[in-house]
């Protein structure tokens, strides 16, 4: 993805039939670079595009532009969109910036609601008014990238920026999410942590390299601390058996459990695929157990010695079920942060 520095003019072509209207054209092409900058440009760019001091100063008076920072400007009118105050806080801070912990979770969607002040991260950045500037001499092109067009940290630095602040539980549904939504893959945290110095931070995300497959809730992440918790045997997370997707499978006993969330499982017409899955599983030789959340929290002792009774009688099997291709075993985790409702 193209990245434009601040002192970098943005090439455009003026419309046809109006490279004589001086002022029309530098309007149209200081519209144009805000274009592709979320409507924000900085005083660099305007001065590459040939307005003066005078010029700059005489636009912000009649409302043409809009102060966001020092040197930054939105165009036209004050931003509407959180993306142009987070693309305004990166070029306030200088080349090289990127939007960084929290409003970089925020960006890459870990966290839900805009915080303020957005924090950017920057080798070195005089202090803004309304932001919080991280300085720091080991964030390198490799830990940078764009997202919806911004300059962010990668995912992976981003979590380990929010490590600090997260408990377990948010640390891991952080990684997951990401894992989820294709934004960051188990090679790439593996490949960013051996960069990393040992520190507290890197050692707790260290641990989510070796989760083969991501969770996709917090009733799933509970389930893995429980089943950590209670030794349950080897169990894959979120796999197809016979046709249908599991929760959780235990491959050597032939046992599925689902994680009965009431928000997934409420309306008729799931409660109908529920038992139509139920039943086709049985009819495949694999049992179903399913498990509320409040069972396993309010009861967690009676529910994990039933599971051992259970598992216990199903030892004795027939064969287990072939792994689909590319399935690998999941050893339990942490529980995280996120929905309670089961996976289906």
């Amino acid at each position: 993805m193209k990245k434009w520095s601040q002192g970098q003019q943005i090439q455009h072509s003026p419309p046809p039939g109006r490279r004589g209207r001086v002022r029309d054209t530098l309007e149209w092409l200081i519209a144009a670079s805000a274009g592709v900058q979320h409507g924000v440009v900085t005083r660099e760019q305007l001065l590459a595009l040939g307005l003066g001091k005078a010029a700059i100063a005489h636009r912000v008076g009649i409302g043409l532009l809009h102060p966001i920072h020092a040197g930054v400007y939105a165009v036209g009118h004050r931003p509407v969109s959180p993306y142009a105050y987070a693309m305004a806080a990166v070029l306030a801070c200088g080349d090289g910036a990127a939007l960084s912990h929290r409003s970089a979770a925020t960006l890459w969607g870990v966290e839900r609601a805009w915080r303020q002040p957005l924090e950017v991260t920057a080798r070195a950045a005089r202090r803004r008014p309304n932001l919080r500037i991280h300085r720091s001499r080991t964030l390198g092109a490799r830990d940078i990238t764009e997202h919806f067009g911004i300059p962010v940290t990668t995912p992976a630095r981003t979590v380990l920026d929010n490590a600090p602040r997260l408990t377990d539980a948010a640390l891991a549904r952080a990684v997951n999410d990401l894992r989820l939504a294709g934004y960051l893959k188990l090679g790439e945290l593996t490949e960013f942590l051996a960069r990393q110095s040992p520190t507290a931070a890197a050692k707790r995300l260290r641990q989510h390299t070796a989760q083969r497959a991501p969770t996709r809730s917090e009733f799933e992440d509970a389930f893995r601390a429980f089943a950590e918790r209670y030794r349950l045997p080897e169990l894959l997370v979120n796999t197809h058996v016979a046709g249908h997707e599991a929760d959780v499978f235990f491959p050597a006993h032939r046992l599925v459990i689902e994680l009965d969330g009431w928000d997934y499982h409420s309306d008729r017409a799931q409660f109908e695929v529920d038992r139509n899955r139920d039943a086709d599983l049985l009819a495949a030789g694999v049992a179903t157990v399913r498990l509320t959340w409040e069972r396993m929290h309010l009861t967690p002792d009676e529910e994990a010695a039933r599971l051992h009774r259970i598992l216990a009688r199903r030892a004795g099997a027939a064969s287990p079920l072939p792994a689909p291709p590319g399935t690998r075993s999941s050893t339990p985790g942490r529980p995280r942060r996120g929905s309670r409702s089961g996976g289906g």
